[in-house]
């Protein structure tokens, strides 16, 4: 009866390794709940699906004062644990966190996968990296208070600025729930080496109509980072909302 159980154990891991497993972070002023309908999607006996919820985002209270990028990069890390062949997706922001994690957990990456997302250079910060952004709507309509340490959107501009194309009871619900960004981790620049970062590789989903992420900006990190597979949506910046069989199956495509 033991060897009985052990083979069945062995089976059961077997089947758990067979998986894609998929990690998804999402961006700021969001939350894991936001990709619920690209999970109704990936969900699947072939798929192991992972949604990340960053600290202060979501229903999470973390305090603001111990928000910082180094804490995000952690719960991903925790969430990916001894997991290999990974799929990491980051939206957003979640660029910026799931390239750190990438360079402290090369070798369990088999890929990443960035949708409307910055993809940093060594040194850059989610800042520094937006500075560039010309097209973007967000700096005109951002109110920061550096005392209390968060970054909101004007009411008025939630929609215009993430999800135009969606539908009005979706954008009501988004500008009426947002909740305020913290600062700290969006000027936090990240480090990223070549050996590790660099040898990853890395696949971009465009969103042409952004007014978060300008579509000339993502084109331009893309050039830098050397991505050559790429897919283009037209929506705006939220996807996953718009289009989310789509961007599902983008993702599961190359999970494989």
């Amino acid at each position: 009866m033991e060897t009985e159980k052990t083979n069945t154990q062995n089976e059961l891991n077997s089947s758990s390794k067979s998986k894609n497993t998929i990690v998804i972070v999402h961006g700021a002023w969001s939350s894991a709940n936001d990709w619920h309908h690209v999970a109704g999607y990936l969900n699947s006996a072939e798929n192991n699906l992972i949604i990340v919820n960053l600290p202060g985002h979501g229903t999470d209270e973390t305090p603001i004062s111990k928000i910082s990028l180094q804490l995000y990069v952690y719960e991903v890390l925790k969430a990916i644990g001894s997991e290999t062949n990974v799929t990491l997706v980051g939206h957003s922001f979640g660029g910026i966190v799931v390239s750190e994690v990438a360079e402290l957990i090369a070798p369990q990456i088999k890929k990443l996968v960035y949708i409307a997302a910055f993809v940093p250079q060594n040194g850059d910060s989610l800042l520094s990296l937006a500075q560039m952004d010309s097209e973007s709507h967000v700096g005109k309509n951002l109110i920061v208070n550096e005392q209390a340490g968060i970054a909101s959107i004007i009411k008025e501009a939630i929609t215009d600025v993430f999800l135009a194309d969606a539908p009005k009871p979706v954008a009501e619900y988004v500008t009426n729930n947002l909740r305020p960004e913290p600062l700290a981790p969006l000027s936090t620049p990240v480090t990223l080496t070549d050996a590790n970062f660099g040898k990853v590789a890395k696949v971009y989903v465009h969103s042409q109509n952004d007014h978060t992420i300008g579509y000339s900006l993502q084109q331009k990190m893309v050039e830098n980072a050397g991505i050559s597979r790429t897919y283009s949506l037209p929506s705006s910046h939220t996807p996953f909302i718009v289009f989310p069989q789509i961007l599902s199956s983008i993702i599961a495509l190359e999970a494989k």
